[in-house]
């Protein structure tokens, strides 16, 4: 069983980084849902539908913790500070800059635009196991993507010190 789980635990701590915005808290996630993958009685035979699973179990522990605590399901720290992520790997490189600029803007959106972006574009899981996970149609979930896309555009361009159209070269 562990051989089928191991290989899911950076995205599962990635999706729980993203859901929490607190390492340790997502820490705490990653080991509840293995605790509950493997007390399970049944699980899915395939990997697709294994990972997909995997992600609902963690996504479910997060709610579930959410409630529990009397918190709104998706608040955390307004800004993750990635200070010591900035210092470590600073060299004046763009792509840094670009991976805090969007690290940045997601902490500003809503948990449900945080939560289809990391399971799309973080973990990498398919529409149909996105679907899987959050428990709705294959189409919800490339509208949802959609409108999640487009507001972290609009803060990104709303808090970017040259707006996206004039850093490109382009004209609005």
């Amino acid at each position: 069983m562990r051989e089928w789980i191991e290989p899911h635990l950076g995205r599962l701590y990635g999706f729980a980084f993203t859901l929490t915005r607190d390492r340790d808290e997502s820490c705490d996630l990653v080991q509840e849902c293995v605790v509950r993958a493997l007390a399970a009685k049944q699980r899915p035979s395939d990997d697709p539908a294994r990972r997909a699973w995997l992600f609902r179990i963690l996504r479910n522990v997060f709610i579930d913790n959410c409630r529990k605590s009397g918190r709104e399901v998706g608040l955390g720290p307004a800004i993750d500070d990635h200070a010591d992520d900035i210092e470590s790997g600073w060299r004046g490189d763009r792509r840094i800059i670009d991976v805090v600029t969007v690290r940045i803007a997601i902490t500003r959106l809503t948990a449900a635009h945080r939560e289809i972006i990391a399971l799309i574009d973080y973990v990498g899981l398919s529409y149909g196991e996105a679907a899987d996970v959050l428990g709705v149609a294959e189409g919800t979930i490339m509208s949802r993507l959609a409108r999640a896309r487009k507001a972290l555009l609009s803060v990104m361009e709303r808090e970017n010190v040259t707006p996206l159209a004039r850093a490109r070269g382009q004209r609005r």
